[in-house]
């Protein structure tokens, strides 16, 4: 008897088998995919550290280039100060932002604190910026004085004037004692110097001056000009730190200096001598002095003048200007360098002129008080001392160290 087949629901319900293709093709949802992103996340991630180093190593590369532009532009800035220095020419922010700087303005702080550190180390100078007028007038002002209660009664305060002027000069680090002693003449130096210019065959015209000193006065510094200027200055800080012109020029005249003599210049100038009225001219465009106009109420800026001539035909004109001091000498004399000067100078005057002796023991404590005679030092000779108080009083108030 013949077995029946199966029925076409038992067909139905029955599972079908895979093909041995179908086996080996991956399923979705299979274990298999994830295997394969984690493999892809692995590349990736080297690829990340890979970038990573490029842009680092490119951060290197920018931040030692920019250093490399710093570091050039602050010697470009030291070759510029330098060279200005030497012509005794204000140096003003915006011609090192023109010459120095270019386009890179924002830079200026900068590249001036590397400047100053290769000034500091290599030439024992640094650049200073002047003190504007305006502040240092400011600052002088006496609290007692009658416009200053009349503000503090009704409660008005009196703008405050910018301490800086964007200008700057070249200022020597060293200690004054060192320059002191570098100054000093030596007995046993100066026969040497005198020797070796004759063994040189050099003749009295063209050979320099020998001092006895490391310093080479000859060859670095117009000095019979500079002792002029330090006789200028003086003369204004005794007249209460201002006079007229026609005051100026009467106390020039009673040294041999009128309107119409020459000051002497060394082998560095490109002229012989000077006329005193284009010598101060020279100073007021260095910035020692200021001629100023009475009565001007913007002259207190610091507004310059040009060099006076000395004819008859304008002389009641300069009466109505008066001399001050320069901020460029604030920075970088001082007035109590200055009544120093002064006061050394009248009391050695007057030692010689009564016939003191001079022992080695006498002269060894005025050389050791010589340069310590100004305001708070316990040290220096009495008379030096007591001149240097009568100096003070005549300038009208305590005397400034250089700012």
């Amino acid at each position: 008897m013949a077995r029946a087949g199966p029925s076409r629901t038992q067909r139905s319900q029955k599972a079908p088998q895979p093909s041995q293709s179908q086996s080996q093709r991956p399923v979705r949802g299979s274990r298999r995919a994830p295997v394969e992103e984690e493999e892809e996340e692995e590349n990736s991630g080297d690829d990340d550290d890979q970038g990573m180093d490029i842009n680092g190593s490119q951060a290197r590369l920018a931040e030692s280039d920019a250093d490399v532009e710093l570091d050039r532009k602050a010697s470009d800035l030291v070759r510029f100060a330098l060279f200005m220095e030497q012509r005794r020419t204000l140096i003003r922010r915006e011609d090192i932002n023109k010459k120095v700087l270019g386009s890179n303005s924002r830079l200026f702080n900068s590249v001036l604190e590397r400047a100053q550190k290769l000034l500091r180390k290599t030439f024992a100078m640094e650049l200073v910026e002047l003190q504007s007028r305006n502040y240092r007038e400011q600052d002088n002002v006496v609290a007692g004085d009658d416009l200053q209660e009349a503000r503090n009664a009704t409660g008005v305060k009196k703008k405050t004037a910018a301490a800086g002027s964007k200008t700057y000069i070249l200022r020597s680090v060293l200690d004054p004692i060192i320059i002191e002693e570098a100054a000093r003449t030596d007995e046993r130096l100066y026969e040497e110097q005198i020797a070796d210019c004759q063994e040189d065959g050099d003749d009295d015209d063209d050979m320099p001056r020998s001092y006895g000193c490391i310093i080479s006065w000859s060859t670095a510094d117009q000095v019979g000009a500079l002792g002029v200027l330090h006789v200028i200055l003086a003369i204004i800080l005794a007249s209460g730190r201002s006079m007229t012109d026609l005051e100026l020029r009467a106390h020039l005249k009673r040294l041999g200096l009128s309107s119409n003599e020459s000051i002497s210049m060394n082998t560095q100038s490109t002229h012989k001598s000077l006329p005193i009225d284009t010598y101060l001219g020279q100073l007021m465009k260095q910035g020692y002095i200021d001629r100023i106009k009475l009565g001007d109420t913007k002259a207190a800026g610091g507004k310059r003048g040009r060099a006076p001539a000395a004819t008859q035909a304008n002389q009641d004109e300069n009466q109505a200007f008066e001399w001050h001091w320069g901020h460029r000498s604030y920075s970088e004399i001082g007035e109590q360098a200055i009544a120093t000067f002064v006061a050394e100078f009248m009391v050695e005057r007057n030692r010689d002129n009564d016939g003191e002796d001079d022992d080695e023991d006498g002269k060894a404590a005025r050389d050791r008080g010589k340069g310590r005679a100004r305001a708070g030092d316990g040290g220096g000779d009495k008379k030096v001392k007591n001149v240097y108080g009568a100096i003070e009083r005549a300038a009208g108030g305590n005397l400034s160290d250089v700012k």
